[in-house]
């Protein structure tokens, strides 16, 4: 019995000492603001993409859960407050007019890559793969470049850290 206490008392205090120092060593760990949701087009031109003043959300948590979540400002809402009833148009313009995922996420500072081992996203085809993003940091601000879509153009995420 006192064997068994033992251990259980190691794996606590290694698992005590390690979140801290994951949270120390990562420096996306925390909740970061979108301030710019743009893109890339193929001529090397930069506009927006999700309109004015896009509004979302990242949170890196120290264990390596994450969330990502980006929206138009405007958006139209649908002519019945059952979405069950909603237009084909209408839940066009919803999809289209965000992009959401969760999942769990490595990082790679030597490539300044982060890996997003999504769970479930916004869009079904992306349930369930590995989305690698080149990103950069510098002081609140973390932004990263998304593959290049179908048409060319390259989406880049600008978030600043939620204080």
């Amino acid at each position: 019995m006192k064997r068994i206490i033992q251990n259980g008392l190691l794996c606590i205090a290694i698992a005590v000492t390690t979140v801290p120092a994951l949270a120390q060593s990562n420096k996306l760990v925390g909740a970061w603001r979108l301030i710019a949701a743009d893109k890339i087009l193929p001529d090397g031109t930069r506009t927006i993409d999700y309109g004015q003043d896009p509004h979302g959300i990242a949170i890196f948590t120290p264990t390596g859960n994450y969330v990502v979540e980006i929206f138009r400002n405007q958006r139209k809402k649908f002519a019945s407050d059952d979405r069950t009833k909603a237009t084909p148009e209408e839940y066009k313009e919803a999809v289209l007019s965000s992009s959401c995922h969760f999942g769990t996420y490595a990082l790679d500072t030597v490539k300044s890559t982060i890996s997003f081992y999504i769970d479930r996203a916004s869009i079904p085809n992306l349930d369930q793969t590995l989305q690698v993003r080149s990103f950069t940091l510098k002081g609140d601000t973390l932004s990263w470049r998304v593959p290049a879509r179908p048409d060319g153009t390259i989406p880049v995420s600008v978030f600043k850290r939620i204080r």
